[in-house]
């Protein structure tokens, strides 16, 4: 019974916002917004706060978010770390430990609505507005992001490139925003009208429309070096996407893996990325 509610839930959704589309298609695209930006996941479990307690915590705040911020001292350069979708800093139980034997000073924080960080939304434009804060505070040398964070850091550079950062890498990360909203459109089977209206309603609100946000666009103004890792069997973020961005981007490189996944914890994972950040 649960399973058959799980699977006819995102279908119900989807009639809700064609229903509402056909009497008012900015709120069905309001709706369509708000659901897309709420993670179901990613806030801290009892035994992920265990391989947190070890980092130097310190609350900052961005806009109306209090964001969590976590620091593990170091006498080496400073590396900020971003998660994805649905996580939290202990993602990155594998790098640390890779990044600490290396005596990196490890920045990362838990983005909005996930981890111990507050807000119930996120989307690339509030997890930029974080990083941005947290760049200008603590002055990293590298970021290193996962899936939508990778995405968000690549953005954060073409918005903000007079900062400290020295080089780039992502993992798994999506490239175009028209991707992840067919997918989305997949999976709960909203019609184009809502389609049509949730780009417009972006286009309001945030300047740019379905189709015109793109990092392997914005990666043609990237003037620093970059690394990108993808599993050429990804299923959650295509590898295309990085494709694309290693097109445009002059000074990245491209590592593809096999039967990595989309997590890509594996120590070769964690070793490419120190070469990168050595070299």
């Amino acid at each position: 019974m649960k399973r058959a509610f799980q699977r006819m839930l995102p279908l119900a959704i989807g009639k809700y916002f064609n229903l509402l589309a056909t009497f008012s298609p900015r709120k069905a695209a309001h709706k369509a917004y708000i659901v897309f930006c709420t993670p179901r996941k990613g806030k801290v479990l009892p035994i992920q706060e265990i391989f947190l307690r070890d980092a130097a915590y310190e609350r900052i705040t961005v806009e109306d978010m209090e964001i969590q911020t976590y620091r593990w001292a170091g006498k080496g350069k400073k590396v900020l770390l971003l998660h994805g979708w649905e996580s939290n800093t202990y993602r990155w139980r594998n790098l640390i430990g890779f990044l600490k034997d290396a005596s990196y000073e490890i920045l990362a924080f838990d983005a909005p609505a996930q981890g111990h960080s507050t807000g119930k939304l996120l989307n690339v434009i509030r997890y930029t507005a974080c990083t941005r804060t947290v760049v200008e505070r603590y002055q990293p040398d590298y970021i290193i992001g996962h899936s939508m964070g990778g995405l968000t850091a690549v953005y954060h550079q073409f918005r903000y490139p007079k900062n400290s950062l020295k080089k780039i890498v992502t993992i798994g990360s999506p490239s175009d925003l028209e991707d992840l909203i067919m997918q989305y459109q997949k999976i709960l089977r909203f019609n184009n009208k809502v389609f049509h209206a949730l780009d417009s309603y972006l286009k309001a609100r945030f300047g740019f429309g379905i189709r015109e946000f793109s990092t392997a666009e914005y990666a043609k103004e990237l003037d620093i070096k970059g690394l990108l890792i993808h599993d050429e069997l990804d299923t959650i973020a295509p590898f295309r996407a990085s494709e694309k961005v290693h097109r445009n981007w002059k000074g990245s490189q491209l590592i593809k893996t096999r039967g990595y996944g989309h997590s890509m914890h594996q120590d070769f994972v964690s070793e490419e990325i120190l070469d990168f950040l050595n070299s």
